[in-house]
């Protein structure tokens, strides 16, 4: 069973980075997209995560550049009242599912879930197996860097038949409580489960933490929707780069900025994924002192987890959650408009749902692929302090050139998902215009640093 789809684009994976381009490009061309995912729905990964999570950061950085998630309110109480409000896992699938019925609604989008990419511009339905061919559609490769998740990994260690391990998303179903628990992992999945375990009233010292590697993590309350706040965060970072001799002392100067969080302050963290966490999330993570540093686990046994220098005992009833999935994808760099496929990934640092609608914008209003590429080079996501050194410079510099054309400032000034917008309209402030000031003085400095730091130069 086999048809033809007319379409202009074939949008390969409707997560965040898919929804947003494509929303981008309805809105300002005259085009008629195939949105293709393995998953029954859109949202991606969101569709399979653990039901406690919420997003990291504010809700008006995520999502796609038509349709605010959430109502762009300030928390009112609660140990984040004056932070933006950060949408739950049922919240953001229930908006992504509206802005696709929208999307269908116009005519110019065709969803075809549960299904595969096969490559030749043909789709095959896991459900129906019927086979959909789209000739001479441009593909878009929404996948690059899709994050693996517990849910959909087997654990990265062995385990034993008589051993408890559960990937997080079960943990909030769990029936028989232990006297241990067992949370592997140093990303924000593992600081979601112990801040949840906590919240329901489990003893710290019945947690066991196995953290491979300690995370930097930045402090949430300078990452808001709010152009002072913003760019004085922006300001005081490249300030501090510009003084940095290494990226331990970048970083070890962001953190006395109030910029970077780490969780022990006598451990030099390795890791700089850098989540946003809240103050009043690290003074929990802190009451866990049951750390385990001993790098990846090897193997699970009842009784015991098993490393490569040796063993460390638990309660024999111990439950061991796995958080421990690869999570962020490192893969390289490559032009965003290629003669393959467009290959979306961020384009400003640390917001890929911004990049991803930026280059949908782009992609609608300009013609010639080299013109793309200069307005919108790719930057990659952090892992070590050098790479998030890399992150910044590059994304700095993308920054720099999308805002050098007019139209794609003017837009972009209009649009939520970009984080150092200031709208049209705005009132102004003395803390923004001196946060302006410090930006436009330290940032050619501090990236010239950062650029040291990372050994890009």
């Amino acid at each position: 069973m086999s048809r033809t789809a007319e379409v202009d684009y074939l949008v390969v994976g409707a997560g965040a980075m898919g929804m947003a381009f494509t929303d981008a490009l309805i809105e300002h061309a005259d085009v008629r997209v195939a949105l293709v995912d393995r998953r029954h729905g859109v949202g991606g990964h969101w569709l399979e995560a653990y039901p406690f999570v919420r997003l990291h950061q504010a809700s008006a950085f995520y999502g796609v550049a038509s349709t605010l998630l959430g109502g762009g309110q300030l928390q009112q109480r609660g140990p984040e009242a004056g932070l933006q409000e950060r949408a739950t896992q049922p919240e953001i699938c229930a908006y992504y599912a509206r802005v696709l019925d929208r999307m269908v609604e116009s005519g110019k989008v065709e969803f075809f879930p549960n299904s595969e990419y096969v490559g030749d511009n043909a789709v095959v339905s896991h459900i129906s197996g019927e086979r959909v061919e789209m000739p001479g559609a441009r593909v878009v490769d929404a996948r690059y860097l899709a994050p693996s998740i517990p849910a959909e990994k087997p654990p990265p260690f062995g385990v034993a038949d008589d051993a408890r391990v559960l990937p997080v998303n079960e943990l909030a179903r769990l029936e028989d409580a232990p006297s241990q628990y067992v949370i592997v992992g140093s990303g924000k999945t593992a600081t979601d489960a112990c801040i949840w375990l906590l919240s329901r009233g489990v003893d710290p010292d019945a947690i066991c933490w196995v953290r491979p590697r300690d995370p930097w993590m930045i402090n949430r309350a300078v990452v808001q929707p709010d152009p002072a706040i913003f760019l004085g965060m922006a300001a005081d970072t490249m300030a501090a780069a510009e003084r940095s001799t290494s990226p331990e002392d970048l970083f070890l100067r962001l953190e006395d900025a109030g910029i970077m969080l780490r969780i022990d302050r006598s451990v030099m963290p390795t890791m700089a994924k850098a989540p946003t966490l809240a103050t009043w999330e690290l003074e929990q993570l802190r009451t866990v002192e049951n750390v385990v540093r001993r790098g990846h686990i090897q193997h699970v046994d009842r009784g015991s987890l098993g490393f490569a220098d040796g063993s460390v005992a638990v309660a024999d009833d111990a439950l061991v959650v796995h958080c421990a999935a690869d999570g962020l994808k490192y893969p390289p760099l490559v032009p965003v408009w290629g003669p393959e496929a467009i290959t979306l990934q961020p384009i400003r640092a640390g917001f890929p749902c911004f990049g991803a609608a930026i280059a949908g914008y782009v992609e609608a209003t300009r013609d010639s692929d080299a013109e793309k590429n200069r307005l919108c080079p790719p930057s990659p996501l952090g892992n070590t302090m050098a790479s998030w050194a890399r992150m910044n410079v590059l994304g700095t510099q993308a920054a720099m050139s999308f805002s050098s054309e007019p139209d794609v400032k003017e837009w972009s000034d209009r649009v939520a998902l970009n984080p150092a917008r200031v709208p049209p309209g705005h009132p102004g402030s003395a803390a923004l215009d001196d946060a302006r000031e410090r930006l436009a003085r330290h940032t050619k400095p501090g990236i010239a640093q950062m650029a040291q730091l990372a050994e890009m130069v």
